[in-house]
């Protein structure tokens, strides 16, 4: 007879068998993929952040688009600046070796993102210029380790916050290169071939996932022609069924010029994106802190800059309706995040210590925006208690009531201000709906923080 040890390692065989084959496998269609559940990471994360780093952080001038700008629409601003200040003979390429990141700490980026409070970081691995910020087989001395760094960004960064914090690691990636040859000729016949796609878009997606395992994979430059040219649901349909990140991965919509705001984990639907009311499947508003360009540029103006008012604002405004805050900060191509943006970064994370009960896992409330006020945002959370709402005040109050017009109050309920340690406050309830609170005078060293107020709302009526 067998023995008992031996018929329980049978039973778990058999189990994990039966688990592995009655996985659900993906077809490589938009009908099949857009039934991959969303990982219930990605929506309680709500901010992560963006970094546009490349060749193009050398020039540092107009934009990541700089190349393009010089010999793709030959600008005159990019053209007079390259004959102003370059030899004649200068190519793109030769901007290369200075592209050194020789004050690169990705320890120090680490921290900064931790300290944040954002919950993931999506790295430009490749931007439309081709180059290649990891040591890809696939680009030939056009990439981080053949020249300027000569190390493997994307791996030491991944490394970096893997080991220091809790943060998902993510990549961006260019489906295609402004000049390269190939996909130039594959454009030229009028995307009959796909010489491009086989030998560099592909391989290089399929590089990253397997030596990185990227939990984000943020894909983009896929405007000129439809997913069938990119062979996007081929890929994907491997990233959900069999890449070391099957389970966890999430990506956005940028998949080809007919899958934008239609197809994928996530909708970016254009950048900069927030839609004017509850949007039905998960989104993301990807933005810069420089609001004039993605990559970093040494002539930005502080008006270019947003201030911590607005990125607040955008931020509740972002998650009450549904959506995740994507903020993009342009290293330099020395290796460094400039003070001003990691003043913004590490602001952010100390209004969210005091905070971020009413952002991280949190659910739009059956209002977003108040009736009354216009200036009160609204998330809200289940517990064990029942669902709390949270009314975001962008806007200190003038007097010492705060009036809003949706929710419906009871004896039962209980209002308070998070950070702050005083009593809860008394309020007054409206005959249908709406409610008058108390606030009472608080000193400046006694507010909890200096942008967007989070009163907590507990045991309403119309929870």
């Amino acid at each position: 007879m067998p023995t008992t040890s031996f018929v329980s390692l049978v039973l778990s065989l058999f189990l994990i068998l039966v688990t592995v084959s009655s996985a659900k496998r993906y077809e490589p269609n938009w009908a099949s993929l857009d039934t991959r559940p969303l990982p219930a990471w990605y929506d309680e994360s709500k901010i992560g952040i963006f970094l546009h780093w490349g060749v193009f952080s050398v020039p540092s001038y107009i934009s990541e688009w700089f190349w393009w700008e010089w010999k793709g629409t030959k600008s005159p601003r990019a053209v007079t600046f390259m004959l102003e200040n370059y030899k004649p003979d200068f190519t793109y390429p030769d901007f290369a070796p200075d592209f050194k990141a020789e004050f690169y700490d990705p320890n120090r980026w680490a921290d900064i993102f931790n300290a944040s409070g954002a919950k993931y970081v999506v790295l430009v691995a490749k931007h439309h210029e081709g180059f290649t910020n990891w040591p890809s087989k696939y680009s030939w001395n056009w990439n981080a380790m053949d020249v300027g760094p000569n190390r493997d960004l994307v791996g030491d960064l991944a490394n970096a916050i893997r080991k220091k914090t809790d943060i998902h690691f993510g990549i961006y990636h260019s489906l295609f290169e402004w000049f390269n040859p190939l996909y130039l000729q594959d454009a030229a016949n009028k995307y009959t071939t796909q010489d491009f796609v086989k030998s560099k878009t592909m391989p290089e997606l399929h590089e990253l996932v397997t030596k990185y395992e990227p939990e984000v994979v943020w894909s983009d430059g896929d405007w000129m022609v439809n997913d069938t040219y990119w062979n996007s649901t081929n890929f994907l349909a491997w990233l959900f069924n069999d890449s070391p990140v099957k389970d966890t991965v999430v990506v956005n919509d940028r998949w080809g010029s007919n899958t934008n705001c239609k197809h994928g984990s996530f909708f970016n639907c254009h950048d900069k994106f927030v839609p004017g009311q509850l949007f039905k499947h998960k989104w993301e508003n990807c933005m810069s802190i420089d609001q004039g360009s993605w990559g970093f540029r040494r002539d930005a103006s502080l008006s270019s800059i947003y201030s911590m008012d607005e990125l607040i604002s955008l931020l509740v405004r972002t998650v009450s309706l549904g959506g995740n805050l994507l903020v993009n900060v342009g290293p330099t191509s020395y290796g460094e995040i400039a003070p001003i943006y990691e003043e913004r970064l590490r602001q952010m994370g100390e209004w969210l210590n005091i905070n971020g009960e009413a952002i991280y896992a949190t659910k739009p409330w059956a209002f977003q925006n108040d009736t009354v006020n216009p200036d009160v945002w609204y998330t809200s959370k289940k517990t064990s208690n029942g669902t709390v709402v949270y009314a975001i005040l962008l806007k200190w109050l003038k007097g010492n009531v705060l009036e809003l017009g949706t929710p419906i109050v009871s004896r039962q309920s209980s209002i308070t201000l998070l950070g702050y340690s005083g009593s809860p406050f008394t309020f007054t309830g409206q005959a249908t709906h709406g409610v008058q609170i108390n606030v009472p005078t608080i000193s400046f060293y006694n507010m909890p923080c200096q942008w967007g107020w989070v009163f907590k709302l507990e045991n309403l009526v119309n929870q």
